[in-house]
């Protein structure tokens, strides 16, 4: 079975951005909650859920993450997967694969009344596996957008079997929506996080995908 990914031009009565940030994006469009739905480039933009391959791949990252903090009691860093981001500053609103933050952050989140999306000023690094329907904006749209909005780190895991592979980005220029390269791994490799996170990532079991 194929899956389809749709980009709306749909008529909406404000912009798509405006909707999905009072979350009433998918009731406009009538849509199952098994779908996710983003806006990016200013277009609303909905895709099925995830394959078998691409969740144990996310799953991994979560693994390592929650590893390095049973192993050392200081470890300061949570994980948490496919909440909505809210980059209001460009318009857009995403649902990452994955998203890296600070105890501090999270505790201070819990205690808010209102927490449907988190803020790009409240992550440290965000990681996207590519599926076929979202690889394209993976590597360059979203890439853009969260380098635009100052993320720190950007993690792509690719599993498009032409390219496949790990690519850690950082060192954000919002101005131009660009990274700096600062590491590349094949499947098979550990992949290793930048210093103040102190974590290493399996890939042994990660593949791509059929296709």
């Amino acid at each position: 079975m194929s899956s389809v990914v749709a980009a709306g031009r749909w008529v909406l009565p404000e912009s798509a951005y405006a909707l999905w940030a009072r979350g009433e994006l998918d009731e406009h469009l009538r849509l199952p909650e098994v779908l996710r739905v983003e806006v990016i480039g200013g277009e609303f933009v909905v895709t099925p859920y995830p394959s078998c391959g691409h969740a144990a791949a996310v799953s991994g990252i979560q693994r390592a993450v929650l590893c390095a903090e049973f192993a050392n009691p200081y470890f300061r860093w949570r994980v948490v997967q496919a909440v909505g981001l809210d980059l209001a500053e460009i318009g857009d609103g995403y649902v990452p694969d994955l998203v890296v933050m600070t105890s501090e952050v999270e505790s201070a989140i819990m205690a808010e009344a209102n927490d449907r999306y988190l803020r790009p000023a409240d992550i440290s690094l965000v990681a996207e596996v590519t599926a076929p329907f979202s690889a394209q904006n993976d590597r360059r749209a979203k890439r853009q957008g969260y380098a635009r909005a100052g993320v720190p780190y950007y993690l792509l895991v690719d599993r498009d079997p032409w390219q496949s592979g790990v690519t850690l980005f950082g060192g954000p220029n919002k101005a131009e929506g660009t990274y700096k390269v600062l590491g590349e791994w094949k499947f098979g490799e550990s992949v290793r996080l930048p210093e103040l996170f102190g974590v290493e990532i399996g890939t042994d079991a990660w593949k791509p995908w059929c296709g």
